[in-house]
Formats: structure tokens, sequence, C-alpha cells
């Protein structure tokens, strides 16, 4: 084994030498060389004399991959100074130094200790040292030098970016490039051809084909069609060492998808379709939807749709999501004229290209059979458009103004009736016979009212009147000469006192509400009555218009300051009307360039008369004054009488009056005794109910007791005293109260103003105490002040004479 292992080192040993000798590392004549760490031995004149002595190696090379179990001799440093006695001690460092590269201190041979492999590191730089045995002194400066590991074969191709896709279109050329494949090699590319790569395909190869140097790939046949096969799969191999014996190889996948182009036509899968439709489907309602298939793909696909037979009825659009052609109706259909229709219809590509056009025509058709179905259709008018109609304007009530026609379209031909839509002829100025459809007047017409009528016939079926059709009738009023022509204006006109003659003053015009078709012509000429005046003339122009001229010269406003001249206005008829129009001429005094500047008489002397006009106007004003006054006195009596009727029903008023003793019994100036005395008038009863009227208890009460008092005293009429009569009064008054809602709350008061005769509980006046005997003592009151004194009067004890008196 140790035999063999020396002979494996000797033959790596002596492969090193070659290589340093065949890359020009080696040279047998040198004695002297250059150090990597940059040491030089100089030369002087002779190249055999020494100047500096340095180290001596060669290029070191080791090959990787060394399987070896023996560290593998990479080679050998050197000084020029070592003369063999080993007195020299060899020193490495730098990278892998003591690990992969050890060395032999006394010879300085390196060996390598570690299987290398170039692709992780293709190089190794160490530093040599040189020093005595003995001293340790350095006999050389530290140099650089550098291992480089020789590349083998040992790396197979590689597709870095693999696996493929790529695409090509379809029916493409023989050659057409289609994308590129590249492998990579990690070994040496500058020695040998470890690295060099060549390509061919494996799997595919009659579809498509790869360059052997540049991988890329190519198509191989001109008929690659998508919508057969859209997609292939290749394995592409790439092989080291130009493809020679013993080279490495890799492989991978290419996946080549077709693409598509416009080379296929639509089709429709049936020749025919069939569909149905009522025929009062509205415009615009679908019929049926077809569609033609395309074996392309994309926009390839798109298509539009025609009709080239029937196109006047139908239409078809294209769905831009479905591609579906829309078949709907473009006019409205007719089951009685037409009961079937065959609509052609054409599928064109959208996008055809002009490298394929050979290949046939991108269209195709197909036919769409459409069948109408029978409906129940309202009736027809004839026109449907509507009329026109004419009647005079003195027609009579039942003049026949015109026919309306209707018909039932169906097979059927049912009966039609007519009616008018009353909400167009509110006024009922029209009737329409329902069967005839015959229109005749209901009322008379004035076509200065109304020159049009616009109403609506409304149409049904004689056994169905739910389907309805409806037709505009416009009629017009034809015009007649009912009205005669009137001056277009009240005309007033003034002229100046020295006016001449000739003079034209005024311009006049007629307005007439006919419309005669031949246009107005109107003929003026002053009325009867006036046609022998010595003051004005008329000239009928003869354009509708006239003038008034100034017959004399001289007038005089003082005398008559305005003239009505009457004028007698003619239409041309027929029958010629006529109207008079009275023109209002004012005569006014003008300065010198003939400027008016008075039309008022009073300007120079005073008129004793006014105009209707003004004596009109002032007793308008006089009348509005008196009735202004009236009025406001009316106001102020109303509210006068109602505050004195407020304070004079008003209780609260009176009681606080109450608070001032007042002067006595024959102070009245004291209060107000009217007050207290209107307590007792009592308003009579508002109901008519039955019963006695009793107008004023208190009054009835006092003539009673005056009555009885001159009889036989108050006790008989006392006794006399009916005290239902008082009870009757009471509920009287309350039923007043309940039922008047004006009347105050405390109107009950009044109810009790009379206490009644023959009371238990006596009275309570103090005047009433004068009749009775009284031992009570009143003359204290003369002490108590003026006031009090009158009352002390009353009780004191008095003379005979003084009460005789």
């Amino acid at each position: 084994m140790a035999l063999s292992w020396t002979a494996g080192a000797w033959t790596l040993a002596a492969l090193a030498f070659l290589s340093c000798c065949s890359f020009g590392w080696c040279d047998a004549s040198r004695t002297i060389g250059s150090t990597s760490g940059g040491s030089t031995l100089e030369q002087g004149p002779s190249s055999l004399e020494r100047v500096k002595r340095g180290w001596v190696w060669n290029q070191f090379f080791v090959v990787e991959e060394y399987t070896g179990t023996e560290p593998l001799y990479v080679g050998k440093i050197h000084t020029d100074s070592d003369e063999g006695e080993g007195n020299i001690k060899y020193t490495i460092s730098g990278e892998g130094a003591g690990s992969i590269f050890i060395i032999d201190e006394q010879t300085g041979d390196i060996h390598a200790t570690e299987r290398l492999d170039r692709e992780e590191k293709a190089f190794y730089t160490l530093r040599a040292r040189a020093r005595d045995q003995l001293s340790n002194d350095p006999l050389e400066p530290e140099s650089e030098f550098v291992i480089k590991v020789q590349d083998i074969n040992d790396s197979e191709p590689k597709f870095l970016e693999g696996p493929y896709i790529g695409s090509v279109a379809e029916l493409s050329p023989i050659g057409t490039s289609v994308m590129k494949v590249t492998a990579s090699d990690a070994d040496d590319p500058t020695y040998g051809s470890s690295a060099r790569v060549v390509y061919s395909v494996l799997d595919g190869e009659k579809i498509f084909t790869v360059d052997r140097h540049t991988g890329i790939i190519l198509t191989a046949v001109a008929d690659l069609d998508r919508e057969t096969q859209d997609r292939y799969e290749l394995v592409v191999k790439a092989t080291d060492m130009a493809g020679q014996m013993g080279g490495l190889s890799g492989s991978t996948t290419v996946t080549i998808v077709i693409t598509d182009v416009n080379d296929n036509p639509p089709r429709f899968p049936q020749k025919m379709y069939q569909f149905s439709v009522s025929e009062g489907a509205a415009v615009g309602t679908p019929v049926g939807r077809v569609i033609a298939t395309d074996a392309d793909m994309g926009e390839n696909t798109d298509m539009s749709y025609l009709i080239k037979e029937e196109g006047e009825l139908f239409k078809v659009t294209t769905d831009v999501e479905t591609q579906e052609a829309v078949v709907s109706i473009k006019k409205p259909l007719d089951f009685e004229a037409k009961r079937t229709h065959n609509v052609v219809v054409e599928a064109v590509n959208k996008h055809v290209d002009p490298r394929f056009v050979d290949l046939g025509s991108f269209r195709d058709q197909t036919i769409v059979r459409v069948s109408v179905s029978d409906v129940d259709e309202p009736p027809v008018f004839q026109p449907a458009e509507g009329a026109i109609m004419e009647v005079q304007e003195d027609a009579k009530v039942g003049a026949l103004v015109g026919v309306v026609a209707a018909r039932d379209p169906d097979v059927k031909n049912k009966a039609v009736r007519f009616s008018i839509d009353r909400s167009t002829d509110q006024d009922t100025i029209f009737h329409i016979d329902p069967d005839s459809g015959a229109i005749t007047l209901e009322k008379i017409l004035d076509r200065e009212t109304a020159g049009w009528h616009n109403i609506t016939v409304r149409a049904v079926e004689a056994d169905n009147h739910t389907l309805a059709s409806h037709s505009a009738l416009s009629i017009r009023i034809l015009d007649v000469n009912d009205n005669p022509p009137e001056l277009a204006t009240p005309y007033e006109a003034s002229i100046c006192e020295d006016a001449k003659p000739g003079q034209l003053i005024h311009t006049i015009s007629v307005v007439d509400k006919d419309e005669p078709q031949s246009g107005h012509r109107f003929y003026f000429t002053l009325a009867p009555e006036a046609s022998s005046n010595r003051h004005f003339t008329l000239w009928d122009v003869k354009d509708n218009t006239a003038g008034i001229r100034t017959q004399r010269s001289g007038f005089n406003r003082q005398e008559q300051n305005v003239y009505f001249l009457p004028i007698l206005v003619v239409d041309s008829g027929p029958p010629s009307l006529s109207s008079t129009g009275t023109l209002t001429i004012h005569v006014c005094g003008c300065d010198t360039e003939g400027a008016i500047q008075s039309c008022n008489a009073t300007a120079y002397v005073i008129s004793a008369a006014l105009s209707p006009g003004a004596l009109i106007a002032l007793l308008v004003c006089m009348l509005i004054l008196i009735v202004f006054v009236l009025l406001i006195l009316t106001l102020k009596r109303h509210r006068k009488g109602q505050r004195m009727t407020e304070d004079e029903e008003d209780m609260r008023d009176n009681v606080i009056k109450y608070n001032d003793e007042g002067g006595g019994e024959q102070d009245t100036q004291a209060y107000d005794m009217s007050a207290l005395r209107n307590l007792y008038d009592f308003p009579e009863a508002k109901s008519g109910d039955s019963g006695p009227d009793i107008r004023s208890l208190p009054q009835w009460i006092q003539s009673n007791r005056a009555g009885a008092a001159g009889a036989e005293g108050a006790a008989a009429a006392a006794a006399a005293a009916d005290f239902s009569l008082f009870k009757g009064y009471i509920r009287k008054k309350v039923e007043q109260a309940d039922a008047d809602l004006t009347v105050p709350p405390y109107d009950s008061f009044q109810t009790y103003a009379f206490e009644g005769t023959s009371s238990p509980a006596l009275s309570l006046s103090s005047i009433h105490t004068l009749s009775t005997t009284s031992e009570q003592d009143f003359s204290y009151l003369s002490d108590w002040g003026p006031r009090f004194r009158q009352l002390a009067g009353y009780y004191a004890p008095g003379n005979p004479e003084e009460e005789g008196s």
C-alpha cells in the first residue's frame, strides 16, 4: 500500500512539474528567479555576478478532487542562501496554512492534506518566511505566493433558469425562433474543454430543433395548429467537453405554447332557427338569440352580425359579453299582412388577418324563421295620423262637420263604435254618431272665440271595449263676416285755433274680428248726420286708413272748444257690415310754431259750466268724502254707546263707589243714581216661552205696594202677594241667563233686588228704626263729627214742632 501511494505521489509530482513546464513556468537554464513577494535579484554588468540573494521557487499547482490517502505534494520553496546544511527553517502562513497546506521546515516541501474543489475556491494566497535555525533571525523578507487549484471535468452543465416556457404563433414558417435556453458549467472555461457546452433535443425533435451552439429553439414544421394541439413539451440536453466522449450533461424541460391566429371563420351550428312572436309585440322586443362559433380564441372570435334579408322589419345586435346575435323587432308586425318571415343573419369576423384570407371566406349565414301569432287588436283609424276638418262659423246645430273612419284589423273585422273624449270637448260642442262616425254640431260656433277645436275620437270594437284606439282630430272654424269693423281706439285729435283749411289733423284705422280669406278692405265716410258739416272732411287713403282734414279756418275755442265727428266704416263683406265711430276734436291754443299750449276754454274766459266728465268726477269725490265722514261718526257713536252700556251694566264699578260714605241720603251727587235704577230694568225674555210677560218685578211690586197702602195697608198687600209669582219670576230669569251667552256671570244679583214683605228677619234699615220704639240713646252720634251730624239728627229726640213742621 505504501509503495502504491509513493508511486502515485511521484506521478502527481511529475504531472505538476510537466504542467509547470508546459505553461512556461519552468526554465532549465535559470539560476536566479523572481519572487512573488517582490524581492528581486539585481544584475550588474556581468550576469554571473550576484548582487543580492533571494527566494527561488516556481508557480505552484494542485489538482482538484485528489482522492489519495497521503498528503499530495504541491511544490517546494527555497532560498538561494540555503546551502543544504540544515540551518534554515521554512514556515508558511495565509489561506489554508497549517490545515490544508503543510510545509517541511527543513526542506521547504509543501503538501496538501485535504481534497480541494476548484469550483469552490480556485486559488490560495500564502506567505513564506525563511529564518535562521539557531538565532531565528529572518534570512529573507516575507514573500507572498499563490497555489492554484487545477481544474478537472467534474461539473455537469446546468440550466439555471429552467424549466422554460415559450410561445410561438400557429402556422409559423419553418425555422421561426421560439426562445433561447442557456446551460452553465462550473468548470474552468480557460482550461481544456470542460466548460464547452453543446445543445440537443432529446424529446420532440420532429416538431422543434435547437441550435447546437446557441441554444435557440426553432420550429421544424410549418403546420402548427393551435386548434389541434395548443402546447408542446421538449427535453433539451446540454453536454460539456464539446459533446465528446466522456463529457458530462444536464437537461431541462421546455414548454412551448402555441398562440392563436385568426385562421378559422365563424360557423353557425344550425342552418335554420325558428322563433315565434306576437303581432302586438312592441318595437324593440327581442325575438330570439343565435350564435356562431369560432374555433379561434380571444379577439379572433369577435364577430358582428348583419341581416341580409327582411331587414326592414327586423334588426340584429351583438351581445358583447356572449357574442350572440339578438334579433329584435324593428317595425310593428302584422299577422294579417304576413305570417312568416325568413330573416337571413350573417356572421362576420371583426379582425381578419390578411395572411390567411386565402384560407376561405371568414363569414357564415343562417336563416331565422319568425312566425307571427295573431292577437286581438284595437281598431285602426284611417288615416292613422288624424285628420283636419272644416266647418262654417254660421253652421246650424246638427250640421255635419265630417266623418271619421276606423276598421278592425283582425280577420274577423268586427264592427267599430266611436265616441269623443270629453276631456278634449268639455263644452260638448260636437257630437259623434257611435256607428257611422259622423261628427255634428251640438252648439253654435264662434270663430272669434275659438278658431280651432282639437278633439280626440275613441274607437272600440262593438263587443270588446277594453281595446281602444284614439285619433286626434282638428276642426277649423271657417270665418263668416259677422262682426262689423270698429275704430281701433277712441280717437281724439287737437287742432289749433289758427288751423288752415285742408290741414291733416289725424289719421284713423279700424279693426275687424273677422278674417276673410281675401283680406280686409274697409271704406270710410262721414256719417249722414255729419255729411253737411262745414268744419271737417274725410279722406279715404285706400289702405284701410283715412285722414281727417280741416275744411275751414278760424276756429275759436270760446265759441266751441270740442267737435264730435261721426265716421261710418264699412267692410267688404259679404255681407257688408258697418259701424259708426266718433272722433273727438279739441280746439286748442297754440304758439307761433304750432305747438299746443292749452285746450281749456278757461284760459281766457272763465266758463260757467263744466264738462260732463269733470262734473261727474267732482260729484263722485264729494260723495266719497260724505260717506267717509258718516262712517267715522257712526263708529264713534257706536263705541261711545258700547262704552256707556258696559259702564251701566258693570256692577263692580258701582260697588267700588260705595266706599265713600258721602254726605248722607240728601247728598245725591256722591254717586250715579241712574246706575242703581238701571239694575231693575230687566230686558225682555228672548225666548218665546209661554207664561206671563214679566218686564220689571220690582216696579210691579212697588205699584202693588202703593195700591195696597192706599186701600187696606201694608199687611193686606203682603197677604195678597202671591209667592208663586216670585218663584216663576226667578226661574224665568235663570233660564234667560243660561240661554244668553253675553250675560255676565253676576246677572243673578238682580234677582235679589227686592227683599219682599213680611220677612221673618225684619228690616235692617236704620231708617226703619225710626218707626220702632227703641230705648237706645243715639245722642253720642253728635260727638262723632260733622259727617255724622245728619245721622244724629235722625235718631236724636226731636221737638214735636219740628216734626210737625
